[in-house]
């Protein structure tokens, strides 16, 4: 008897979104009719998405310049405001080019020892022609 509720219930709940979608989608088809709103509206979104993705990463790499110079006046060591910690271009493409040389080389030499033994067996059901399908099944 709960069950049987439970699935009335939720056939209603399902049945009244459905009925809700299809009011909206009429609705924003009367409201722009051509899709153009909404063309607008996404690319608004991603570019400002894209913004703050610059944002957040042009500051992270002012943040981490910040802590690296405190780390450093914290050692002892003297900065000037003119110092920069930037690496250059072709720095981390040396880098990167070490890194993947590194790791590909790694799986270069692998300690396995292939054996291979010999077995006789008269018959093979690779070579057997009852498998092959000469004729069509019915």
């Amino acid at each position: 008897m709960l069950l049987t509720e439970i699935l009335q219930l939720t056939q209603t709940v399902t049945d009244t979104s459905i009925v809700k979608v299809h009011r909206n989608s009429e609705l924003f088809m009367k409201i722009d009719p051509y899709g153009i709103g909404m063309t607008v509206i996404g690319y608004v979104i991603v570019f400002i998405a894209l913004l703050l993705l610059y944002i957040v990463f042009y500051n992270l790499t002012k943040l981490l310049t910040s802590n690296l110079k405190r780390l450093m006046r914290k050692e002892g060591h003297t900065i000037d405001k003119e110092q920069s910690f930037e690496i250059s271009g072709e720095v981390n493409a040396a880098i990167a080019a070490a890194l993947y040389l590194y790791y590909n080389e790694l799986h270069d030499q692998e300690n396995t020892v292939l054996t291979i033994n010999r077995v006789s067996r008269a018959y093979s059901p690779w070579s057997s022609k009852i498998y092959s399908l000469r004729q069509y099944p019915r």
